[in-house]
């Protein structure tokens, strides 16, 4: 037997009900109310909520900032850590839940992610067929909330004692199975230098 949370956000107002509104998904009531719950046992109006949106309430969805470029580096305290010509630069986001499933999803949707031209000039190639470069750069600024106020907010975020290795590892199962990976340095003040081809960027993510 499941056991939900039966307080109220608002008064008269049951907290999973708020929940099923589209403007409290986001809610710290909702929150409180969903974590753990199976899906199955959500309000009818979140069961044709895309499960990626509501990973992104919990801090469950991994994020990816992908650029095409011609050219890409990183330093840090003046030395360079990595480097590409033509190939993909991308920005990794950490979320609070993401774990080695999603860094191994989300790698290979990059390296299979089209955004490459084909003989027809086409947006039809992926990495893996193109053959060029990838530079992982941690960014934990990508998780951050910006739907309120002036001030962004960042408690999705994964802490660095977990976004740390998970970050580690991806680079790891990126060498694994592709070359040329380049990566910078978790944690550290990094200059990015970087000519976007295009320019193409996309922001992918998983769950």
């Amino acid at each position: 037997m499941v056991s939900m949370n039966t307080h109220r956000c608002h008064p008269g107002v049951p907290v999973l009900d708020e929940c099923g509104s589209k403007f409290a998904l986001g809610s710290e009531c909702c929150k409180s109310a969903i974590v753990g719950i199976p899906r199955k046992y959500f309000p009818t109006a979140l069961h044709g909520v895309p499960p990626c949106r509501l990973a992104s309430v919990f801090g469950e969805k991994m994020i990816g900032l992908l650029q095409r470029v011609s050219q890409a580096s990183v330093t840090v305290a003046g030395q360079t850590v990595g480097s590409i010509d033509a190939g993909l630069l991308v920005l990794i986001g950490i979320e609070q839940r993401d774990a080695e499933p999603q860094a191994l999803k989300l790698l290979n949707k990059l390296l299979d992610y089209r955004v490459f031209a084909d003989e027809q000039g086409r947006m039809n190639r992926s990495l893996r067929q193109s053959g060029g470069g990838l530079l992982l750069i941690p960014q934990f600024t990508l998780v951050a909330d910006t739907d309120k106020g002036l001030r962004p907010s960042f408690a999705r975020g994964a802490k660095p004692a977990h976004a740390r290795p998970l970050f580690e590892r991806m680079v790891e199962l990126a060498a694994e199975q592709y070359s040329p990976v380049s990566a910078g340095v978790f944690g550290a003040d990094m200059q990015v230098m970087l000519v976007n081809d295009g320019p193409v960027t996309f922001s992918l993510s998983v769950c």
